[in-house]
């Protein structure tokens, strides 16, 4: 008994000391949900932004539109808290795509950003082909359902409030309910959590993928 009970004191020294001497041993990781696809979009200041931008950066991806008057001023409060907490962090990113591009020009993005007070340099509104926005919600981000695809695109309009973060890696680690205390409290660590992680290499380095808006 007394060995027993050595052996497995000194185990659990062991294993806390490895946690206190290699970041994140002994944590359990997110698991990898899907691979964004090449991207290329235009932000509220008319500069295109496509998957090179993010690469090496973890980010925060959500679908909204300027004339929402239900849960996107909700969800869009709450990722301002989201921003106000990591603006400061180099490598960090919210990418919020308008599902109406339509109505959501450049111009309006412009002036949605401003009214949140969101930086242009790490909160971008993207605007571009309507086909392309769903494909990467859909794909991408898994913020609806893919088989959504085969109708019609002009009867076609996604309301989700639902948000993707993605690693430094291109990878969907985590979707969450952008209306819910305790899943915005879940995004706050894990997205510091993702910040900790080295990037393994870029993905995207021999993309082509072009998306302007006409």
């Amino acid at each position: 008994m007394f060995y027993i009970v050595f052996f497995v004191t000194l185990f659990i020294v062991f294993y806390l000391v490895l946690t206190r001497i290699i970041p994140g041993f002994g944590e359990k990781k997110l698991p990898v949900l899907s691979d964004v696809q090449p991207f290329s979009f235009v932000n509220q200041q008319g500069k295109i932004i496509s998957n090179r931008d993010v690469a090496g950066k973890v980010y925060v991806a959500e679908y909204f539109f300027t004339t929402c008057k239900g849960i996107c001023p909700k969800m869009n409060n709450n990722l301002k808290e989201i921003y106000n907490e990591y603006k400061d962090q180099p490598d960090f990113l919210i990418l919020s795509h308008t599902v109406d591009p339509e109505t959501d020009s450049v111009k309006r993005m412009k002036w949605y950003s401003d009214s949140l007070g969101a930086d242009s340099k790490n909160w971008w509104f993207l605007t571009g082909r309507k086909d392309s926005l769903y494909n990467a919600a859909r794909v991408s981000y898994l913020l609806d359902d893919p088989k959504n695809n085969n109708t019609d695109l002009n009867q076609q309009f996604i309301h989700t409030q639902f948000f993707a973060l993605v690693d430094k890696n291109g990878q969907v680690r985590k979707i969450y309910d952008g209306l819910k205390r305790e899943e915005l409290d879940a995004l706050k660590k894990d997205i510091k959590t993702l910040l900790n992680e080295k990037a393994s290499g870029n993905r995207f380095a021999n993309s082509l993928f072009t998306n302007n808006p006409n």
